[in-house]
C-alpha cells in the first residue's frame, strides 16, 4: 500500500471524506433523523433530538473508519481506489479516528436515558463484531438483522417514549436488515468469493441473493399489511396505502433497473433502492402508527 508520502491538506480531507462512506452515512443520518423526529412528536426538545442524532452519527463514523482499517489489506488488492490503499489516510490514523468517534459517541450519549445508552452500545458491539470478522461469514446477514431494529428503538428510548408498535419493529427490522445486508454484500460478491469470504450473499450466489433480498422487502411489506388487516396493529389507512404504494414503486424500479443479468455497476443502484425502500417502509409504518 502506498501510505508514506507527503500529502496535501486537500488530499487528507478528501481521504477523510471517503473514509466516512458518505452515501451510506447520509442514509443513516436520514433514518435516525426521521425516527427521532417521529418519536419526539410535536413537543420535541431540540437539544435531546440533536444529541440523539449526533451520537448515532459519531458511532456510524467510528464503524466506517474501523471498517476500512480492518479491510485495508483486502482493499489494497481488490479496491485500490479506497482512501487507505491510495495513501490519503494512513491505517493508524483511521484507527485513532475510530476510537475518537467512539469516545465522542459516549460523551454525546451522557444526557440521554440509560436505555438509549444500552441500545446504542449494543448496536456498536454488533457493528464491530461485523467489522472484525463476522462480515466474512453467513452470519453477516443476521448481524444486520439484529442491528437494524435498534436504530428506531434507540430513537424512541432517547426521547423517553414507548409505544406498542415498537415490539413489532424486531421482526420487521429483521426482514429489512437481511435485505440490506444482501444488497450491500452483492457489491463485492465476486471479490469476497475470490478471497475466501463466505458471506451470506456468497453462500446464496448472485441469483438467489437478489431473489431473497427482493422477497424480504416484500415480506416486510406483507407483514405490516397483515398486522393492519388482522387488527393486531392497525395504522392510519391512507398512510399505509401510500407507504405500500411507494414500496411497490421501489420494487418496480429494482425489477426494471437491476438484477442478476444486469451489469455489475447496477448493483450499487440496487443497494440504494433497497435502502430507500427500507427507510420509506419503516418510516411510513411508524408514521401511520403514531397518527
Amino acid at each position: 500500500m502506498h501510505t508514506h508520502f507527503k500529502r496535501s491538506p486537500y488530499a487528507l480531507l478528501s481521504g477523510l471524506f471517503l473514509l466516512s462512506h458518505p452515501v451510506p452515512l447520509l442514509f443513516h443520518l436520514l433514518a435516525i433523523a426521521m425516527f427521532t423526529l417521529l418519536a419526539a412528536g410535536l413537543h420535541a426538545t431540540w437539544s435531546v433530538v440533536a444529541y440523539i442524532i449526533a451520537a448515532h452519527a459519531a458511532m456510524q463514523l467510528a464503524i466506517n473508519f474501523i471498517n476500512d482499517y480492518c479491510d485495508r489489506a483486502r482493499d489494497a488488492v481488490g479496491k485500490p481506489e479506497k482512501p487507505i490503499p491510495r495513501g490519503l489516510v494512513r491505517p493508524r490514523e483511521a484507527l485513532i479516528l475510530g476510537y475518537l468517534m467512539v469516545g465522542t459517541m459516549a460523551l454525546l450519549l451522557l444526557p440521554l436515558p440509560p436505555l438509549a445508552w444500552g441500545l446504542s452500545l449494543l448496536y456498536l458491539t454488533l457493528a464491530m463484531a461485523y467489522n472484525l470478522g463476522l462480515k466474512s461469514t453467513p452470519f453477516s446477514g443476521f448481524v444486520f438483522a439484529l442491528a437494524m431494529p435498534l436504530i428506531p428503538l434507540y430513537a424512541f428510548a432517547g426521547v423517553g417514549r414507548s409505544i406498542p408498535l415498537l415490539v413489532w419493529l424486531v421482526p420487521v427490522g429483521f426482514l429489512l436488515g437481511v435485505a440490506l445486508n444482501l444488497a450491500n454484500s452483492l457489491l463485492d460478491l465476486e471479490q469476497d468469493a475470490a478471497n475466501g469470504a463466505r458471506t451470506l450473499a456468497v453462500a446464496l450466489g448472485v441469483k438467489r441473493a437478489f431473489l431473497c433480498g427482493n422477497c424480504l422487502l416484500v415480506g416486510g411489506a406483507l407483514l405490516i399489511l397483515g398486522l393492519h388487516l388482522t387488527h393486531i396493529l392497525p395504522i392510519q389507512p391512507l398512510i399505509l396505502a401510500g407507504t405500500l404504494l411507494a414500496t411497490a414503486l421501489f420494487l418496480l424500479a429494482i425489477w426494471l433497473l437491476t438484477g442478476p443479468t444486469k451489469p455489475h455497476t447496477t448493483r450499487k443502484i440496487y443497494f440504494y433502492l433497497v435502502t430507500l425502500a427500507a427507510i420509506v417502509l419503516a418510516g411510513g409504518w411508524l408514521t401511520g402508527g403514531l397518527i
